[in-house]
């Protein structure tokens, strides 16, 4: 594995945390949210698809170095968090309630997400994440078409 997959599979480092290496994944994926013009839904949906698309073979060269669904391996929490953000106004009042539950979901894999990560390598790897992201992207975009019709 090149140096630059491994900082790319590493979620820029953010896997070789030794604790909670997820949620920091997650964290450096919401820093580059707030980056202006990041939250523009057609830049997150590319940055989504690249991700995904190369992130599978990469995922795979991480789970034969580290083992099956390796913490190492930060990337997919890239993706699901930026999943839960699209669409989202910027707003810290909506972005700390989609890392909340993004974390949740991403942690609890209700079904059928916890069986997406039984899939074989890079696939399963992504599948349980992208699935997590958008349950949480549905929740946020209920609670936000909540809030404005109260506001």
């Amino acid at each position: 594995m090149s140096k630059l997959e491994k900082l790319i599979g590493s979620g820029l480092s953010t896997g070789f945390i030794k604790k909670a290496s997820g949620t920091w994944g997650s964290l450096a994926a919401l820093a580059i949210y707030l980056l202006p013009g990041f939250e523009n839904p057609a830049l997150l949906i590319l940055l989504i698809s690249i991700s995904i698309i190369f992130g599978i073979p990469i995922a795979n060269k991480f789970e034969k170095d580290y083992g099956k669904d390796p913490k190492e391996f930060t990337l997919d929490e890239f993706v699901g968090m930026w999943i839960t953000l699209l669409f989202l106004p910027k707003s810290l009042w909506l972005i700390i309630p989609a890392f909340l539950i993004w974390r949740a979901l991403d942690i609890i894999k209700p079904f059928p997400a916890n069986r997406l990560e039984k899939l074989k390598g890079g696939l399963g790897i992504f599948a349980d994440d992208i699935m997590a992201g958008f349950y949480s992207f549905l929740i946020m975009q209920i609670l936000t078409n909540i809030l404005y019709h109260f506001i």
